[in-house]
């Protein structure tokens, strides 16, 4: 009977091996594990050296033409999840000396050039305005927003803060963003007065620093606290109506603030480097999607100033 390992195996020691020695975050690890058990439903349990660039050749055709139960495709964007997540197991089995297919010899698919949505200025007052309304809610909901686009945070960072790790007095504090990497974000003054006046109304003793007041509740703990934290759809929602009560027309949600408070950097003359910092990003390959701000300036300066 051959002892020989399979792509199963393997698959399951590279899930340890990100989880574990990588430290990556769970989501992470989750969406490794959907995309390469995927490509073993389709290949088979064979050994890794039996791959060639023609298999994944009709791999590829098949994510292409895939469609679910419900006629559903997958878009280029998702296509490159897979492939991204087969050249890191292909990377793994090299470094540990099991022959495969170098991950190098397989290139993404190109992706259309992103059209960055953002807001003006008049927009972001007209959003912020909208948001207030009498009582609690629309002081949580005013200060949500006004952090988003204060900090720059994803959705997935704001939903997990706490009251205790934001220092309104030093206006900053640090968030672990994609991959648990930390980072400081900074509040403006008018994003810190917001919140104050939002942690000041409340009469509750929990953690996080956004949570659900739709009804009142006894007995405060650390576990109900968990239960009222604001999830990411909740935030979203948040956002979407109150754009929609501002009258604005284009799709808000809270990306398109961080876009919004990338925008306004580069705008007012930040580097890239530095809103690559401010943003978390990783690589500044993923900052450049808004030179098309910075080009747009330039074009602007060109224009009046050249003659």
């Amino acid at each position: 009977m051959s002892t020989k390992k399979t792509l199963s195996t393997y698959i399951r020691q590279f899930l340890e091996y990100t989880e574990v020695e990588r430290n990556q975050s769970h989501k992470t690890v989750e969406n490794y594990k959907h995309y390469l058990e995927r490509f073993l439903s389709w290949y088979g349990d064979k050994s890794p050296h039996t791959i060639t660039l023609q298999d994944i050749h009709k791999y590829r055709l098949f994510l292409n033409r895939y469609e679910d139960d419900r006629g559903r495709t997958l878009g280029v964007k998702t296509q490159n999840y897979h492939v991204i997540a087969l050249r890191a197991f292909f990377k793994y089995l090299i470094k540990n000396d099991i022959q495969t297919l170098p991950p190098e010899k397989i290139d993404l698919q190109k992706i259309p050039e992103r059209s960055i949505e953002y807001l003006t200025r008049e927009e972001l007052e007209r959003l912020f305005d909208s948001a207030h309304s009498d009582g609690l809610i629309g002081l949580r909901n005013r200060a949500i927003l006004e952090t988003l686009y204060s900090t720059g945070l994803r959705v997935s960072e704001l939903v997990r803060l706490n009251r205790s790790q934001v220092d309104l007095k030093r206006k900053e504090f640090m968030v672990r963003g994609k991959g648990r990497k930390p980072r400081i974000v900074f509040l403006s003054e008018r994003a810190a007065r917001h919140i104050k006046a939002y942690m000041d109304a409340r009469d509750d003793n929990v953690e996080p620093l956004f949570v659900n007041h739709g009804r009142s509740r006894k007995g405060d703990d650390i576990t109900q606290g968990e239960k009222r934290r604001l999830t990411r759809v909740s935030i979203e929602n948040i956002v979407r109506k109150t754009a929609r009560k501002a009258g604005i027309i284009k799709k808000v949600t809270p990306h398109v603030l961080r876009h919004s408070f990338a925008t306004e950097l580069l705008l007012n003359g930040a580097d890239i480097r530095s809103v690559q910092e401010l943003l978390g990003h990783s690589s500044i390959t993923t900052t450049q999607i808004y030179t098309h701000v910075t080009n747009k300036r330039l074009r602007e300066i060109h224009e009046k100033y050249h003659q």
